[in-house]
């Protein structure tokens, strides 16, 4: 499902979840609201730090329009304002480390923003330093806080360099990505010979794959978890699945009232995970996706009962 196809799923549950009572019109009184609760934070295991559980994801952060840079502009700001932190991004998504660095650079708030991007997410790597240089050129920046092998692309040939530059201090964190079922037993070997700072998977409520694999393995090593496609995507999208229908009543047990704070905090509750990162290029969707990092996360039960919920629903 293409992009904008996603975020027309989500808009029409949205507005959906209007006509149900669920009250999408007051986002802003929502966010607010939300400010009252306290940020979820998690810790990366190999230093201690902590991070914001909810991010920004950016394959769609391509806009070239003054209007569209506009809203991308107020989103990057508005993240740390809201409590959030990491913005990832990578080679692949077109121009979004251009968009990304420009935007960042004219705001001024790099200090506040945990920036995470990828290597080629294929084609060939063999330059190396030059693969890496390339992205601190378009990002604007002399350090980055994460590095990422995306998809296993080059992982021989690009991990010693990954490993001087954390040396030389200009990568933070080394990490590797995976967003394919087909990957997560490569990755896994990886991530075993190589003892990465983060991996990196695709995983939501509609898709545990990675759950007794990637994640189970991250736990037992002390490796920081990126959830991508936190609401689906590739084929399995999660917002349509919910259309016409009210977040249940319960959810409020633990601060979800949308039907993305619902799915967030089902991600970021798992003990392994760190931080989620959904696609986000506006600030109504900051906004939301912001106040499912707040509050109080589902527990075992809560989380098993979300699990028997979605497994009921239709389609």
């Amino acid at each position: 499902m293409s992009a904008k196809n996603r975020e027309f799923s989500r808009r029409r549950v949205m507005q959906a979840g209007v006509a149900a009572g669920v009250a999408f019109a007051m986002r802003g009184a929502l966010a607010a609201e939300a400010r009252s609760l306290a940020p979820v934070l998690k810790t990366i295991p190999s230093t201690g730090e902590k991070l914001p559980a909810v991010g920004i994801g950016t394959n769609a952060f391509t806009a070239t329009a003054a209007e569209e840079l506009a809203e991308l502009k107020r989103v990057l700001t508005g993240l740390p304002e809201l409590g959030g932190k990491v913005v990832d991004t990578a080679r692949g998504y077109g121009i979004s480390e251009e968009v990304i660095g420009k935007l960042l650079t004219d705001i001024g708030n790099r200090d506040r923003i945990f920036l995470a991007t990828k290597t080629p997410l294929g084609g060939d790597v063999s330059a190396g330093k030059a693969v890496l240089d390339e992205s601190f050129r378009r990002l604007q920046v002399s350090k980055l806080d994460l590095l990422q092998i995306h998809n296993m692309n080059g992982m021989d040939s690009l991990m010693p360099h990954f490993k001087e530059y954390k040396q030389a201090g200009k990568i933070r964190y080394i990490g590797m990505t995976t967003s394919s079922d087909g990957q997560y037993e490569p990755i896994m070997a990886a991530m075993r010979a190589h003892k990465p700072d983060f991996v990196q998977v695709d995983y939501s409520i509609g898709n545990r794959g990675p759950v007794d694999a990637v994640l189970k393995l991250a736990q037992e090593q002390g490796t920081a978890v990126l959830v991508n496609s936190p609401f689906g995507g590739r084929g399995r999208p999660i917002f349509p699945r919910v259309a016409n229908m009210a977040v249940p009543e319960w959810a409020k047990e633990f601060d979800a009232t949308t039907w993305a704070q619902f799915f967030l905090k089902y991600i970021i509750s798992h003990p392994a995970v760190t931080a989620a990162i959904p696609g986000t290029t506006t600030i109504a969707y900051l906004q939301d996706n912001q106040a499912g990092g707040r509050g109080r996360l589902p527990t075992a039960a809560q989380r098993m009962r979300m699990e028997q919920f979605w497994d009921t629903l239709p389609g």
